[in-house]
């Protein structure tokens, strides 16, 4: 056999072996997508520890099971299968799911599905706060939805303290004040001082829910003289929900100094919820005094 045919029976070996392998792994994706479809379908099963298994193999399965549990989560019929596909997509952890899961958190009809598409978008940190962002600025959505927003944005905290501290600027009062309040972790890390003075513009924001957001931070975090000064001085603002969470921060702070300012309060105050969180919080502190 001369050179050239063996060459030749050699390609055409090497054609077939080829072929056989391209075969078997066409083979092999057909049937772990009839797997996956498999295991979908047991994301609605009864038993929780059923869902739960399949939910773990779906897991192991990765970006493969994508597409399939996507599927399920926006347009399964059954609420238990859209429950379970968006906590498995949290164990998954494909950011690519993250405009799915926003979707989900802000259209599905079921407030767990909602739920565990928070859970499921909180873990991918920086890359889910602009999603969040744009949830908290839509007019369209319910109260819930925006705190769960808010929620993940505090989830995320530190991880993406430059984008929450860019967030705690906006000029959207929704955005702002669920900014303000992830900003705790990345505060008691790192005593950034940038992040505490937009905390302390914050405090006297034109928006009281950023105001209360700040004060209520405050009342979190170690001692922070200009933001304690900040505290006493609102204790004669005129919104009475101002005036309680500036009495419930300086209370959890123990802050001695508070203390004339607010027995003078209690002196005018006329509100009765607030009278009684004034007595609630001198009592506390005096207690801690002696």
């Amino acid at each position: 056999m001369d050179n050239y045919s063996k060459s030749k029976q050699l390609t055409e070996a090497e054609k077939e072996k080829n072929d056989n392998g391209r075969r078997h792994t066409i083979g092999k994706r057909k049937l772990i997508q009839n797997d996956i479809k498999l295991l979908i379908k047991g994301l609605g099963d009864d038993n929780g520890l059923v869902r739960r298994s399949h939910s773990e193999a779906l897991a192991q399965a990765g970006p493969e099971a994508l597409p399939e549990l996507i599927k399920a989560l926006l347009y399964s019929k059954n609420v238990i299968q859209r429950r379970a596909a968006a906590k498995t997509l949290k164990l998954v952890g494909d950011p690519t799911a993250l405009p799915d899961l926003i979707k989900a958190l802000t259209n599905d009809s079921d407030s767990v599905v909602q739920f565990s598409a928070a859970g499921a978008i909180a873990i991918f940190g920086e890359a889910a706060v602009n999603h969040l962002i744009i949830v908290l600025k839509n007019k369209e959505h319910t109260e819930m939805q925006y705190g769960l927003a808010a929620w993940c944005l505090e989830f995320i905290g530190a991880k993406a303290s430059r984008a929450i501290k860019k967030a705690a600027k906006s000029k959207n009062t929704n955005v702002k004040s669920a900014a303000i309040s992830a900003l705790g972790e990345h505060i008691r890390l790192s005593k950034d001082q940038e992040a505490i003075d937009i905390v302390e513009r914050a405090i006297n924001d034109t928006a009281e829910n950023v105001q209360i957001e700040a004060i209520k931070l405050v009342g979190k975090l170690y001692r922070i003289e200009s933001l304690i000064n900040a505290l006493i001085l609102k204790l004669k603002n005129k919104n009475p929900d101002i005036r309680k969470s500036s009495i419930l921060s300086l209370m959890q702070l123990n802050i001695i100094e508070a203390i004339n300012p607010l027995k003078d309060l209690a002196k005018k105050e006329k509100d009765i919820n607030v009278i009684k969180i004034i007595k609630l919080a001198i009592n506390r502190i005096d207690k801690d005094m002696n």
